[in-house]
């Protein structure tokens, strides 16, 4: 594949896109994504740079079963995949998206009764199902990753039932891949798994894999987010969401040699794991394994997102891909509650001055993100019971389906919320918070929490009357200031507790003040 560029990709030839989003509202896209394994439709809600999962049902219709042993499509799977899709026809005439993309990989690409299978898919549904290349299907994935985690750098694996895809992220944007053989169905599941035998053939078709060596992988496919599962049984991981979780390139190792030696029974045992998938779990363990070796892999990162996110995000506007997805996505989940709706960015304003004094405890950049993401969710509790509020909103933001942070992010944003509002120091999941937060870490979530508290409390939530106030950190001091025309802001028990909490947290006294070099606004 030639180089592209993520902020400019021209429309790939047969691939119909979804309209442009409009910033006026959010309007709903249906992908149909038909696989060598499983035959899928997902319909999204697009909210800007936010995209949410609303309907989504998989059929394992085992299109290329058969496509190893003689290049053709399964006929048993061809009359599933065909009764899936009239199904899925019934459910799109009734909920009539704004788009719909319907997309063909492996089975049908490599079959020579693809288009035939196609022209039956046109007559008996009216779908226009589009044939993806190989290149365009590797294309599509990574730029799937980068829907979930924008600018990830490294290389995507997208392991079907057929092939694997391959491609470099350059800072979240497609450059060279591969498409190799080395799906389950491409190594011999069906015919039972010899762990050597399937070993020695994954090496030797991974050998033509030159210049991808990288420290980090994206693993995108169902067979090795299954895989993932099983490492989080076996790490007794508390915190149970795929999206980027990470593992090193030892424990995934050692997953994958687990998986390769166990029984499909004592597979079928294990708490979570799909029945449907155990069948291929040790075929794509084996792979795992190979792909690190060969790449030189220092981290896995298994990625939710992949071909079907790749395609609503491809339609976008290259200003609405230029976003964050994560301040985008919970804009959007607070925008919800229908209440002060521009609190959430005149609360990000308002706190950037004492938060960029403090040094980060993120990654460069980060910890900037996280700040304007929770100040969007401030309001989310607003109409839960006052009682439950802390707890239910710390639960909600853990575990939201937003793209754009990691785990130990995903936690420092729930704790944040939660001393949003309450002091208290009883966490709600201490093992998660304990696992994936250090203390420093879990201090500044709390602190942004009393921050955001305080200034919700002294303005009452009003965006206009937080504008004539300041909070600051000079000379050592949590200074919280009001313009001349609005000193009685300062005035109360609760502006003193609110800021004493916050002085607390970060160790400073405090000093309420009016400043009389402010205009009036």
């Amino acid at each position: 594949m030639t180089s592209d560029d993520n902020s400019a990709m021209p429309m790939e030839r047969g691939i119909s896109r979804l309209r442009p989003v409009r910033a006026e509202g959010a309007f709903d896209a249906a992908v149909l994504d038909v696989g060598s394994n499983s035959v899928r439709l997902v319909i999204y809600r697009v909210e800007g740079r936010a995209i949410w999962s609303l309907f989504n049902e998989k059929l394992l219709a085992g299109l290329g079963r058969e496509g190893a042993k003689n290049g053709r499509m399964s006929p048993a799977g061809i009359e599933t995949a065909l009764s899936a899709l009239r199904r899925f026809r019934a459910v799109l005439d009734a909920v009539k998206p704004a788009a719909i993309h319907a997309a063909a990989t492996a089975a049908v690409r490599e079959a020579p009764e693809g288009p035939a299978f196609v022209a039956r898919v046109k007559a008996e549904t009216g779908f226009e199902l589009n044939i993806l290349t190989g290149e365009q299907e590797a294309r599509f994935a990574a730029l799937g990753v980068t829907a979930g985690i924008p600018g990830a750098h490294g290389v995507v694996g997208d392991l079907g039932g057929l092939s694997l895809e391959l491609v470099r992220l350059d800072h979240g944007r497609p450059e060279s891949g591969i498409t190799l053989p080395l799906g389950p169905f491409a190594l011999g599941l069906g015919k039972g798994f010899d762990a050597s035998a399937v070993y020695k053939e994954a090496a030797r078709r991974l050998a033509k894999v030159v210049g991808l060596q990288t420290p980090v992988f994206y693993a995108v496919g169902g067979a090795w987010r299954s895989l993932a599962l099983l490492h989080m049984r076996m790490a007794d991981y508390p915190l149970e969401i795929l999206q980027q979780y990470e593992i090193s390139a030892n424990e995934a190792i050692e997953a994958c040699r687990f998986a390769a030696r166990q029984s499909r029974s004592s597979l079928e045992r294990i708490e979570g794991l799909s029945r449907k998938r155990v069948e291929a779990l040790p075929f794509a363990a084996v792979v795992l394994e190979s792909v690190i070796e060969r790449l030189d892999v220092e981290r896995v990162c298994i990625s939710a997102y992949g071909l079907r996110e790749g395609l609503v995000l491809d339609a976008m506007t290259p200003e609405l891909r230029a976003r964050d997805p994560l301040i985008e996505g919970c804009a959007a989940l607070g925008a919800r509650q229908e209440i002060a709706e521009d609190l959430g960015h005149a609360l990000d304003l308002w706190l950037r001055p004492a938060l960029g004094a403090l040094p980060p405890v993120f990654e460069a950049g980060r910890d900037e993100v996280l700040a304007a993401a929770a100040c969007r969710l401030a309001d989310l509790g607003s109409r839960l019971h006052p009682d439950h509020r802390a707890d239910l909103v710390f639960e909600q933001v853990l575990r939201a389906p937003i793209a754009g942070m990691n785990h130990p992010e995903r936690a420092f944003l729930a704790l944040a919320l939660f001393a949003r509002h309450t002091a208290s120091a009883n966490t709600p999941e201490p093992r998660i918070i304990g696992r994936l937060l250090s203390p420093e870490h879990q201090q500044r979530a709390r602190a942004l929490g009393a921050a955001m508290r305080l200034g919700c409390d002294l303005s009452g939530r009003s965006a206009a009357l937080l504008a004539k106030a300041s909070l600051s950190l000079d000379g050592g001091l949590v200074q919280v200031s009001a313009a001349p025309d609005a000193a009685d802001l300062l005035l109360g028990e609760l502006t003193t507790r609110r800021a004493g909490t916050l002085a607390n947290l970060l160790d400073r006294p405090l000093k309420l003040s009016v400043d009389e070099a402010r205009t009036r606004l």
